[in-house]
């Protein structure tokens, strides 16, 4: 059972009781995710056509801000969103986020399909599956752009580790980067160990006071085994 909750922006996020979270800040659900994912993240990114990968599609609303982004930009994005436990949108609708067909058509996408342009400029894909199960199928330099947006690690410590982090990076095209809400140094020094240059930036506004970015530079591989 999830929990609607308005959050400081005005914008809502969902409470899981089970494990005493929120899928957003509530200082912010739509200022934290505009901050840390497309700001940062998104248009940091220097790919003509950025391929993102999201880990834990949740509510859909980092998927929704991308989209409304490659409007309006005329950038063609290609998304792929990792999500274990998907919401229905039943759950979803009440958020408020947006009445546009196209977020509706985010959450009534088929899983485990081909890319769909849902959108001129949005090709999309959703994989149900375990993550941790993923990762080592994945191609190398698959992606451009990485939104790290699981639970926090308390929450789920198994997907803030060494091993995912370096399967992630080996998933990233040199030049790609990685953005994640968590500023905690335990995170920074995993993501450095297994190659990121990790840069602490501001968090958002209203928000944290810091969030990370880890970045593949392009003259850098990373040669750890996890």
């Amino acid at each position: 059972m999830h929990i609607l909750e308005p959050t400081a922006d005005g914008s809502a996020t969902l409470f899981v009781p089970s494990l005493n979270e929120h899928y957003h800040s509530v200082k912010g659900a739509r200022t934290e995710a505009e901050h840390t994912y497309i700001r940062m993240a998104l248009e940091a990114s220097r790919a003509t056509e950025p391929r993102v990968l999201e880990v834990g599609l949740g509510t859909g609303l980092n998927a929704w801000l991308s989209l409304c982004t490659a409007r309006c930009t005329g950038r063609t994005l290609h998304y792929t969103a990792v999500e274990l436990h998907p919401l229905t949108w039943d759950e979803v609708q009440p958020l408020g986020y947006s009445n546009h067909p196209l977020f509706r058509a985010l959450h009534e996408a088929p899983w485990d399909a081909a890319e769909n342009f849902i959108d001129l400029q949005f090709g999309f894909r959703k994989l149900h599956v375990n993550l941790l199960s993923w990762l080592p199928t994945a191609p190398s330099d698959a992606f451009d752009v990485v939104y790290f947006d699981a639970f926090a690690p308390e929450k789920q410590p198994e997907l803030w580790t060494a091993s995912v982090f370096a399967h992630l990076y080996r998933l990233l095209s040199p030049g790609g980067c990685l953005t994640t809400y968590c500023a905690k140094g335990v995170v920074r020094r995993t993501l450095q160990e297994v190659g990121f240059t990790v840069e602490r930036l501001p968090g958002p506004p209203g928000g944290k006071r810091e969030m990370l970015r880890g970045n593949k530079l392009d003259s850098v591989t990373s040669d750890k085994s996890f």
